[in-house]
């Protein structure tokens, strides 16, 4: 009797073959299903540095890499053409991680030429790890035959050729060591996961325990589940420091996970909630899972169908909006009209051009802009639910700039409330004053909910947050949030503390980012030019040891004359792509504003590529702006229209004549956007421009 398990990297690796690949392995690994393995051509390799690793005939052009458990057991690496496959089987070694007991490999073959090529003792007169104990490394689960070669490392470029050979968990300790990260910390991070006594000959034991990457398939019906959409499958599946947060039994109170992107927090939430659900009795309790924007709670929602099948989960999770919740609560059976951002936009507009002008520090003559009267609006004035002119005089102002003397709060004072006064004679409320409201009312009810779990908390406003404290009671597990302040695109600056979430002391960094390649993240992580940020529990917060194992291509920039050329290069590249074996919806195209989406869903169209449409049922190629791709991943990405006229967008940065402060935080904020779409791409990045370049990308004029 055979049995297969499947490397869950593969998976990702799989969704790129060709489809008569992609179907040879679908037979091959079905034999194995069905108990027929021996007649796969099971073959040892001469040389091999693994007497384990086996390779199987695929077809007569590829072949697969698998590894012996022990038994009739195997594991599926790598699929890949015949002279690649060898190469691969004979180079590798695979073992059992001492401090984790998980199942790791290594590309042995290139670190005995490390040893071959590196002089035997460090070029400078500091190693980078003099400073750590053997028996350090040897508890943070490095192996044992690895120390001699660490000894000889002095520079970092050294470290990075290392580590590209080693598996995920060795090289993550050995970067946060290497980047000034205590030993204690680092071990901490790995505390939960700690198996003592783990047998280093049991192999089979060791793929058990490393259920973040492997898969053992129990029927052909769930291995064809998996295949069928390979890359879903691979977005749902945790790695260990995530899954000892998702499974944790108690959190004594609100628990904040911060991460930057592609550390994997929206599907640690995810098993998060349903954990929590699997737990729940039976008498009607239920879990919060919401997020900012309805679109994230709808990708939230597809999700968690992928993760479970169980229908009592299921509905004991309500996925859904924060401003559709609101909504709910507040309006009830009746209906509220919600004021339109063009109608906003038109009254801020006009009480900014009727408000009196002020001169600034410098003597100069400036006008209050719409930008400035809305933000004043909703971070100080909702943020902190002041209902008078003394209150407002009185009020703190953090985060928004240059001080304002009392007359200057009363003239602006003024053009708000006149704005106000407006929404109420129309009867229409923003979504803001729907939170504030909503939250009041949940404050005075019992709490709906028994746990809460809040996606992308970073831009949540202060009254979204007083309403999802106001949902569930204090105590044990009530709130699991997770955030990255350097994916903050809103406005929204706040502190926990001050809200009644206090998450100190149950605050987790997650460092990983198993998305991103290693080339794509370093590009990426330049376009937040080193900004400091605070995060939600009001400490700073840091991009220390923040990285990806992952390697591939680097990213490439097209530069184009006119936008035409531009939109048919992209053509030319997604056909490519799709050529490729890449799922339709594993690929997307980000843009700055909705008339470029607008844009190039019509010239995709025209050029017969299907374009996704959720209300319409269409599968196909993913069109978004670059907030509308806020917790979305694809297999490859473009990210169109980086010119210098389009972003930073001119409409989003306030002038720095008139506040050097707030141009300051809106160029950031434009920065963390173009972040946040790059960092969408898990396999290849495709950026372009038609004229001169951005700003804001690294390289682009200043």
């Amino acid at each position: 009797m055979g049995e297969l398990a499947i490397d869950i990297a593969f998976l990702k690796r799989y969704a790129k073959l060709q489809p008569p690949v992609r179907r040879a392995v679908d037979a091959a690994i079905t034999k194995f299903a069905e108990h027929t393995h021996a007649g796969l051509h099971l073959e040892k390799l001469s040389g091999a540095r693994d007497p384990n690793v086996r390779t199987i005939k695929i077809n007569d052009f590829y072949r697969g890499v698998v590894l012996a458990l022990g038994g009739a057991r195997y594991v599926l690496c790598e699929v890949l053409p015949h002279d690649d496959a060898s190469a691969y089987a004979v180079s590798r070694k695979f073992g059992v991680n001492q401090a984790l007991g998980v199942l790791e490999v290594r590309d042995q073959a290139g670190i005995e030429e490390l040893e071959r090529k590196w002089p035997t003792t460090p070029a400078s007169a500091d190693g980078i790890f003099d400073s750590v104990a053997t028996r350090d490394l040897l508890r943070l689960g490095v192996d044992e035959d690895l120390i001699p070669l660490l000894r000889r490392i002095s520079s970092d470029q050294q470290l990075d050729s290392l580590t590209r050979l080693l598996p995920p968990a060795q090289a993550q300790v050995l970067t946060g060591l290497a980047a000034g990260i205590g030993f204690d910390e680092v071990f901490n991070e790995i505390a939960d996961r700690i198996v003592s006594g783990a047998d280093p000959d049991d192999l089979a034991a060791a793929a058990r325990r490393t259920s973040d990457r492997i898969a053992f398939v129990d029927s052909p019906v769930e291995l064809a589940a998996i295949l069928a959409k390979p890359f879903d499958a691979w977005r749902v599946f945790l790695h260990p420091t995530q899954r000892s947060l998702a499974y944790r039994e108690t959190f004594n109170g609100p628990a904040l996970i911060t991460g930057s992107a592609g550390t994997g927090k929206t599907v640690t939430g995810l098993h998060r909630a349903v954990f929590l659900a699997g737990r729940l009795p039976d008498d009607g309790s239920r879990v919060l899972l919401t997020t900012f924007t309805r679109a994230l709670a709808d990708a939230l929602g597809r999700q968690l169908y992928r993760l479970t099948d169980d229908p009592a989960v299921r509905s004991r999770i309500d996925v859904i909006s924060i401003d559709k919740l609101a909504y709910e609560i507040v309006a009830g059976n009746r209906k509220i009209t919600v004021a339109d951002d063009d109608s906003l936009s038109r009254m801020w507009a006009a009480a900014a051009q009727a408000a009196p002008t002020t001169l600034n520090r410098a003597g100069q003559v400036t006008r209050r802009s719409a930008a400035f009267l809305r933000r004043e609006w909703e971070q100080v004035i909702l943020a902190q639910q002041l209902t008078t002119m003394e209150a407002y005089r009185d009020a703190p102002r953090k985060g928004r700039g240059d001080g304002l003397r009392a007359p200057q709060r009363e003239r602006i004072w003024t053009a708000i409330h006149g704005v106000v006064a407006q929404l109420a004679a129309q009867r229409s409320r923003t979504h803001l004053q729907i939170a504030d409201e909503a939250a009041g009312l949940a404050a005075r009810s019992p709490a709906r909910y028994r746990h809460v779990v809040v996606d992308e908390g970073q831009d949540l406003h202060p009254a979204q947050w007083r309403l999802l404290r106001a949902l569930v009671a204090p105590g044990p597990n009530d709130m699991f949030l997770l955030a990255d302040p350097y994916q903050r695109i809103y406005d929204s600056q706040v502190s926990l503390a001050r809200l009644g979430i206090e998450v100190r002391g149950r605050t987790h960094r997650l460092t990983v980012n198993y998305r991103t390649t290693h080339e794509i993240l370093q590009m990426s992580v330049k376009v937040l030019a080193g900004e400091p940020t605070i995060g939600l529990d009001d400490e700073a917060d840091t991009l220390r040891g923040y990285h990806s194992d992952n390697h591939g291509g680097a990213p490439e920039v097209a530069e184009h004359n006119d936008r035409s050329g531009e939109l048919d290069a992209l053509v030319d590249r997604i056909d490519d792509w799709l050529d490729q074996g890449v799922e339709p919806h594993a690929i997307g195209v980000a843009a700055r504003t909705g008339k470029l989406v607008s844009d190039i869903s019509k010239v995709l169209t025209g050029a017969g590529i299907d374009v996704a449409d959720d209300k319409r049922g269409i599968d196909g190629v993913r069109v978004a702006t670059m907030h509308r791709m806020k917790g979305l991943e694809f297999q490859c990405l473009a990210v169109v229209g980086l010119d210098a006229g389009v972003l930073p967008a001119p409409n989003a940065v306030t002038s720095v004549t008139e506040d050097p402060h707030a141009h300051r935080e809106d160029l950031q904020r434009e920065r963390c956007l173009l972040f946040v779409a790059m960092t969408r791409a898990r396999d290849v990045l495709y950026l372009s421009h038609a004229g001169a370049p951005s700003t804001l990308l690294p390289g682009g004029a200043s």
